[in-house]
């Protein structure tokens, strides 16, 4: 029987489960790219995730999400959009709620941003966990349920708590450089259909045994 790889272009992947949905067909919006396969969970309203879990996206920054990350239910990323001056007694926003208080839009217009939000490939969220603006998460990290993701993430490393912490590494460091080498997700999607066992379950040398021929 030949292999038939799945199909990244689906909104719904699992049938019978609507709770899961591929992100990059489901996008709209020019300020977020997602790579293949990365999905959300969420049994209330999935298709929501522009909405309802990417806040305060005004731009110009960017969420980048990268291929076959897995995002549980109520993971969020702050955008820049949520911040507020701190330079003065007060923090309130005063221009956006208009009259003559909006003549003082200079006060909160050009705030300091903090770059593009980008997730690397292969990067599990657990459930309600939030990342913060222009924060870096590496290949293959783990985000462990209602951690506060305040700065950048190790690739291969496994973080947790509020604000987030460094728990440990997945791998040491020669296994972590032969992984991001192999790349396995930049593989042909009929090469990683034929090896998913080793990908999933397979150790960095079987891995790179399998690896696509240059």
């Amino acid at each position: 029987m030949p292999l038939v790889p799945a199909d990244p272009n689906v909104v719904h992947p699992m049938p019978g489960q609507p709770r899961v949905v591929l992100l990059k067909p489901l996008v709209t919006s020019p300020l977020i790219e997602v790579g293949d396969f990365s999905y959300y969970d969420d049994p209330d309203d999935p298709t929501a995730f522009e909405t309802r879990n990417v806040l305060y996206h005004y731009g110009p920054e960017k969420l980048v999400i990268g291929k076959y990350c897995a995002l549980g239910e109520g993971v969020r990323f702050i955008m820049n959009g949520a911040n507020h001056r701190m330079d003065g007694p007060s923090t309130f926003p005063f221009p956006i709620m208009g009259g003559s208080w909006s003549e003082h839009f200079d006060l909160i217009s050009g705030l300091p941003g903090k770059g593009d939000t980008v997730v690397g490939n292969d990067v599990w969220f657990g459930y309600r966990s939030m990342v913060m603006p222009g924060v870096r998460i590496g290949h293959g990290a783990v985000i462990a349920s209602g951690a506060v993701v305040v700065d950048d993430v190790p690739d291969y490393g496994i973080v947790g708590g509020n604000p987030a912490k460094l728990i440990r590494r997945r791998y040491d460091g020669a296994d972590t450089d032969r992984l991001l080498e192999l790349a396995w997700w930049d593989w042909p999607v009929e090469h990683i259909t034929e090896h998913v066992r080793t990908i999933t379950s397979g150790s960095v040398e079987e891995l790179a045994a399998v690896a696509p021929k240059p």
